[in-house]
């Protein structure tokens, strides 16, 4: 059910709860098991608009990179509230697979729903913007004025605070090198993790309300905003940091929510999105040079370019499609900040130089 009194009946697999979210839609042709468990998506109702999902099943968590990161997910548990998609697969055929879509969400504790119409909820997203929805899956029958209820009840999604759910709440190291980098940790992906140790960096990941004194502590060669879910205007303890982060002259990365807060750190805005951009093939247009990049996406919030002037901020990138910001660069400091994700997962490796242009800017040549 959505908030705009729309029904939609479909068949349950999964865990047979009631749960609500923001109903959002991903347009990535692979990848369930990454975008699934991408912390940016705790708290909405996943629709994927490709037709058939589960076909090539669930791997284990226990399938490792070097750095004992999962391979195939994005965290280490399902992030998004629920799964909606029009043809569910229950006989995947993959030689990593350790399991079905299905029984990974019963898992978990997470409801989905399948034998929906993707493409009419995507356009009807599309055309009036994302809204609040209740998904229930149960064996008996449904009380439709208790989903109303509860719907009606619930806090819209821009005023709940989520970064508090997917953050670490104490620090957590990764690798060992002299040349350290401070992860603000707003609901990291393990793929940013990953970029930065195979260039032979130690991570010191710290939760997002660290402060700025803790941060410098620990020497680091430069500090990374990562992505997150949920509004960035109620992210107040991170802005702060990165603010005075700024003026001390630190190297600064932001991922996807980081060029939010990057940008509401030195006085910008940032405004909703109708639909967000999620999926895998988003075009992005760098100014200074022209060139076009396929970039993979999940955010439903943006920078306001018509607010940079004094922030000492010029965009660097621009989204090809709809003409927002998509990345931004300091004038006079060390600080730079994509809108997409460079570390894909999934997705296409088309930007990750944008780690070695970290690298750079914290003065290591790899």
């Amino acid at each position: 059910m959505l908030n705009d009194g729309s029904i939609i009946y479909g068949k349950g697999f999964g865990y047979p709860r009631r749960i609500i979210g923001e109903v959002v839609f991903n347009t990535g042709m692979v990848g369930y098991t990454e975008a699934m468990t991408d912390p940016s998506y705790r708290g909405q109702i996943l629709t994927f608009t490709y037709p058939l999902i589960g076909n090539y099943g669930v791997p284990s968590y226990k399938d490792q990179d070097g750095f004992g990161l999962p391979n195939y997910f994005e965290s280490n548990n399902i992030q998004s509230s629920g799964m909606i998609v029009s043809e569910l697969c229950n006989k995947p055929s993959h030689w990593r697979s350790v399991k079905t879509v299905d029984k990974w969400l019963y898992d978990e504790g997470i409801p989905g729903i399948f034998d929906v119409d993707t493409r009419s909820l995507t356009i009807k997203i599309r055309e009036h913007g994302v809204m609040m929805g209740a998904l229930e899956v149960s064996k008996e029958s449904i009380d439709v004025d208790k989903l109303v209820d509860d719907l009606t009840l619930e806090k819209n999604y821009d005023e709940q605070k989520f970064i508090d759910l997917v953050s670490v709440k104490d620090t957590k190291v990764y690798g060992e090198s002299e040349n350290k980098v401070v992860l603000i940790d707003c609901g990291v992906k393990n793929g940013i993790i990953r970029e930065l140790l195979k260039r032979g960096l130690q991570v010191i990941r710290v939760p997002y309300n660290t402060s700025s004194s803790e941060i410098l502590s620990h020497n680091p060669r430069g500090v990374l905003v990562s992505n997150g879910p949920g509004n960035p205007k109620i992210c107040s303890e991170t802005v702060a940091a990165v603010k005075e982060l700024v003026l001390e002259k630190t190297p600064i990365l932001g991922i996807c929510l980081g060029v939010q807060i990057l940008a509401l750190a030195l006085g910008g805005s940032t405004f909703k999105l109708r639909y967000g951009h999620r999926g895998q093939n988003k075009p992005c247009v760098e100014l200074d040079t022209g060139k076009s990049y396929v970039t993979s996406q999940n955010h439903g919030y943006a920078v306001d370019a018509k607010l940079l002037k004094n922030t000492g901020l010029n965009v660097w990138f621009i989204n090809a499609d709809d003409k927002t910001v998509e990345g931004v660069y300091h004038q006079s400091k060390p600080c730079f900040a994509v809108q997409f994700h460079p570390e894909a997962s999934p997705g296409p490796n088309d930007t990750t130089f944008i780690f070695d242009k970290f690298c750079k800017k914290m003065g290591i040549e790899n």
